[in-house]
């Protein structure tokens, strides 16, 4: 039982670096974390009864899913986070007002979708004894972690962090968890 409570407090640590993105942009509200955490739940929760359904009709271990799921998810959210900001340059140069919300939706659909994944790794992992309590403790890791690094961002001494840095470190969190999971099945 307290097994995939931990698991899913380790493996949300990439929130932590998630929020402190968001709190680096000086437009973006807590009401924004908010919402975004919201759909999170929701999306755990769908992902949760996915996986317990799915489970049966995978023909290899799914590990294996979740491994390689996670190293194309962090090298995504690097090398996403590259091209769009190459992209926010030019936006920028052109126009006087960056388009933030945009990108805030962009990181809210991304962790998100990740937190979704999550979920599903680790009903794949711990099936046939994963609970309900699996979605609901990776919201609220992502949530905990998101919102304390999003203070954090606000206060004086955390704003000379580099957003780049946070993604970067995101995405390599979520690929040694791929590698975690594709290491634990050798």
């Amino acid at each position: 039982m307290f097994l995939p409570i931990i698991s899913a407090l380790v493996v949300s640590i990439d929130a932590f670096f998630i929020g402190l993105s968001l709190g680096l942009q000086k437009r973006c509200k807590f009401l924004y974390l908010v919402i975004i955490n919201a759909v999170l739940l929701g999306l755990c929760i769908v992902g949760f009864f996915i996986a317990e359904r799915i489970y049966e009709n995978i023909p290899f271990e799914p590990d294996y899913v979740v491994g390689f799921a996670f190293i194309a998810l962090g090298l995504w959210t690097i090398l996403q986070y590259f091209i769009f900001s190459s992209k926010k340059e030019l936006v920028q140069s052109s126009s006087t007002e960056p388009k933030s919300r945009k990108t805030i939706a962009i990181v809210g659909v991304v962790m998100s979708i990740e937190a979704m994944l999550i979920t599903m790794g680790l009903v794949f992992i711990f099936l046939p004894y994963s609970f309900f309590v699996i979605p609901v403790a990776v919201a609220v890791a992502h949530f905990g972690y998101s919102a304390l690094s999003f203070y954090l961002a606000r206060s004086r001494y955390a704003a000379r962090i580099s957003v780049k840095v946070s993604h970067i470190i995101s995405g390599v969190a979520l690929i040694v968890y791929g590698l975690m999971a594709l290491l634990l099945e050798v």
